[in-house]
């Protein structure tokens, strides 16, 4: 059974699923379903046999960090959207279902710290430091970033990859777009989602600006109905919140933020997706401006330009700050909107209320487990609105670390075939797609259903691999009885307390060059740890993703990346000495 299907295949890294890899297994995982024109992260290589190399590989030189492109056999998934939404990847201009096998190389991963790349002729590519989102944008020759009216503040840029660049900037506009996607009936009778409204409409763009935005605009219809083509005109329609996540292929991204509802009017009509792009991540101040469009709209579409101009014109508040946006309605007059941001601007892209409103502490602490050893995790519900708060929360649980796989909240109905890739992942299905999911050969992997509150299929150690102590922490801490306006910051300062705990003294075991270049000391670190299922957790810890990309920022200098983070730690270690004096 292929393990992913696609005919345009940013392919990251491959990683055996055993260290000791045979030629035949290296051989059956890469080539099981990659399709054809596939661009290979080289640095793949590194560990590949060497009768492989020499066998696909002839002539091949060593390059920067980069990708590499070669031919396989062509099919699968993304040959079949190449016709619905052409040009979002390069190699063929076919629609990948693999953002993120893309899997960062660092420190903990199997091919070692430095691992080289490799190049084919003049068609190099950099290698993302990280992959976060439901899809990767690639353009054709040169790299561009994403299509954008005007410069960022200078406070507001951050690295390909930085989490600063979507979830903490300010100064910036609050959204690059917003569109309306409709449901327009085919001639074979089925309805097929397609852009029907855009603000802005930009002009004047370079010819590479505009190739991205028609990427980008190709691919959203098909995120704000991930629930196929089965629709058909009804008389109520509840509305409801979900967000997808785009990145790019300089590891940058965007969120969509969506609100699905049937327009005003009499009679049976289909549902219509007013979607927010934006580099920002604050998810609670985008349902409000949400909740503002949809009022608009069941007045008038007309009511709707006004307050997104305004928006537009406003710049995003830093944390704790306000925004008063005025906006006219007929009959009612002008109104005055406060947007404020959260003060802990760490928490303003979540909601743990969702989480614990359907999963038990247990549970929650389970998949936690899974998480943090980066397996892959599928959650099951019917509604999207679900799907994506829940998600949200568990990735956001993680702090100061970040997911760098797979990060699908909803996937589409014609990229269930993502499920059974050999790569870790975390994604959202409805559970109208169960069996086909249970049919999918998986390995390691969580499976949580949000509608029930339950975990159908797990590898069976999630509650060994998480220190004991540690985790009756979590749990007394999530099951107290916390008002709706404490659950996030009681959630948040819980899991923050655990990596406290386990690997709060990371700064202490890196040594610093003359070159100012930090070198994180891993045995040292492990070791210093008192507690012996401390340590069993951390050895395995230090080998994910997650955490070696959380080590190599903090090798680039001794200003602490995660100032909340960085902020626990020292009070953690003051509480410490003044029980030491006491």
């Amino acid at each position: 059974m292929p393990c992913l299907h696609s005919a345009s295949v940013f392919f990251g890294l491959w990683q055996p699923r055993r260290p000791s890899c045979s030629p035949q297994l290296a051989e059956q995982e890469i080539r099981c379903g990659l399709g054809n024109s596939i661009a290979l992260g080289a640095a793949a290589l590194g560990r590949l046999p060497s009768p492989i190399c020499k066998q696909w590989f002839p002539g091949l030189r060593a390059s920067g960090r980069g990708w590499i492109p070669f031919t396989g056999a062509s099919g699968g998934v993304g040959a079949r959207l190449g016709s619905l939404i052409p040009g979002i990847l390069t190699r063929g201009n076919t629609f990948s279902n693999s953002e993120a096998i893309p899997t960062p190389l660092g420190r903990g991963s199997s091919w070692g710290s430095h691992a080289p790349s490799l190049g084919w002729g003049e068609d190099r590519r950099p290698m993302p430091p990280r992959q976060w989102g439901s899809f990767l944008l690639a353009t054709e020759g040169k790299e561009e970033p994403l299509a954008a009216e005007t410069k960022a503040s200078p406070g507001s840029s951050g690295k390909a990859g930085d989490r600063s660049s979507v979830l903490y900037s300010a100064g910036q506009f609050f959204f690059e777009y917003l569109v309306v996607v409709s449901l327009k009936k085919t001639l074979e009778g089925h309805y097929e989602p397609k852009i029907s409204y855009q603000f802005p409409k930009r002009e004047n763009l370079l010819k590479g600006q505009k190739e991205e935005e028609e990427r980008l605009l190709k691919a959203i219809p098909l995120f704000c109905f991930p629930d196929g083509n089965n629709w058909a005109p009804v008389a109520e329609f509840p509305s409801e919140t979900f967000s997808f996540v785009l990145t790019n292929v300089d590891g940058s991204r965007k969120i969509g933020y969506c609100r699905r509802l049937l327009p005003a009017g009499r009679g049976t009509r289909l549902p219509e997706v007013f979607c927010i792009i934006s580099c920002l991540g604050c998810f609670g101040l985008f349902s409000k401006i949400l909740d503002e469009v949809e009022k608009r709209r069941q007045i008038s579409m007309a009511v709707i330009y006004p307050f997104m101009q305004g928006l537009r014109e406003s710049p995003f508040p830093a944390p704790g700050k306000t925004v008063t946006i005025k906006s006219f309605i007929p009959e009612s007059g002008t109104e005055l909107i406060e947007l404020t941001r959260p003060v802990d601007a760490h928490l303003e892209h979540v909601e743990f209320q969702a989480l614990l409103q359907r999963l038990s502490p247990q549970l929650i602490l389970h998949i936690f487990a899974s998480a943090v050893l980066e397996r892959r995790l599928i959650f099951l519900a019917e509604e999207l609105s679900v799907l994506s708060q829940c998600i949200h929360a568990v990735a956001a649980l993680l702090y100061p670390f970040t997911w760098a796989h797979t990060y699908i909240p909803v996937v589409p109905e014609c990229l269930l075939d993502t499920v059974c890739c050999p790569t870790p992942f975390m994604v959202g299905i409805q559970m109208r797609h169960l069996e086909r999911v249970l049919d999918q050969p998986m390995e390691e992997a969580l499976l949580v259903d949000l509608c029930k509150g339950k975990i159908l299929q797990a590898v069976g150690d999630e509650e060994e691999i998480l220190p004991i102590k540690l985790q009756n922490e979590v749990l007394m801490s999530l099951s107290r009885h916390h008002t709706s306006e404490q659950v996030n910051a009681l959630v948040s300062e819980a899991f923050v307390q655990f990596f406290v705990r386990t690997v709060g003294h990371y700064a202490a075991h890196i040594k610093w060059g003359r070159s100012g270049r930090g070198a994180f000391q891993e045995r040292a670190f492990c070791k210093a740890l008192a507690s012996k299922t401390s340590r069993r957790f951390v050895k395995k810890f230090v080998k994910t993703n997650m955490f070696s990309l959380f080590i190599e920022e903090a090798e680039k200098s001794r200003i602490p990346q995660e100032a909340y983070f960085q902020q626990k730690i020292t009070e953690y270690h003051e509480q410490k000495k003044h029980r030491r004096e006491s």
